[in-house]
């Protein structure tokens, strides 16, 4: 893994983006073409940190097109366009091909995207301020001290302000949670705004 670092390492940040997006490790453990969904650049500078694709995003080609991705541009407080401006806004999930559906909704994503890629993408993204990490597949990668339960995680939001922000994931399937835990939209989404508008300006 070492050597596979340093040679990653060693591509222009538009090449690694490209060898990215034409990623085919997975091929065989997907129920469908591989089709890797990232949004990146060096001057991006709020991270957002998903689970992976979805069937629709999956389809079209295009991060959170989807009523996860509208919810969570609320969320932010911004429109489509700047959310998907990669000058601005980087959205790297932690797998980035649609994983397939099981019975529950979607799979959980693969890991060889995270273990061959994450690393290398991550220390290009050297002007990121604010990173929100979305799901319990992203807390368990990226917050310091993950607990069992990305509730817990998120009721310990303040401890990684104003760096990183844990979320729930804002998919529709989550809307039992946003009702039992009002505190998230009354206490922590004005933070969130106020926090992206002031990266953003």
């Amino acid at each position: 893994m070492a050597s596979k670092n340093h040679e990653l390492a060693s591509l222009s940040f538009e090449h690694l983006v490209r060898r990215v997006r034409a990623c085919t490790l997975c091929r065989e453990k997907l129920p469908h073409e591989p089709r890797p969904v990232v949004q990146l650049s060096e001057s991006s500078r709020i991270l957002i940190v998903g689970q992976a694709p979805g069937r629709k995003v999956h389809e079209t080609g295009i991060p959170f097109n989807d009523p996860s991705g509208d919810r969570l541009r609320r969320w932010m407080g911004i429109d489509r366009q700047t959310f998907y401006d990669a000058s601005r806004i980087a959205i790297l999930p932690m797998g980035f091909c649609f994983p397939g559906s099981g019975k529950a909704g979607d799979l959980p994503p693969i890991p060889e995207c995270a273990d061959t890629w994450r690393d290398a993408l991550l220390a290009r993204l050297k002007k990121v301020e604010l990173t929100l990490v979305i799901g319990q597949y992203a807390h368990a990668w990226h917050l310091p001290e993950s607990r069992p339960s990305v509730t817990e995680n998120v009721k310990a939001w303040e401890e990684y302000w104003p760096r990183l922000l844990p979320t729930p994931h804002p998919s529709p399937r989550n809307n039992l949670w946003f009702r039992r835990n009002p505190w998230f939209e009354d206490e922590v989404l004005p933070r969130l705004q106020e926090r992206v508008a002031e990266i953003l300006g």
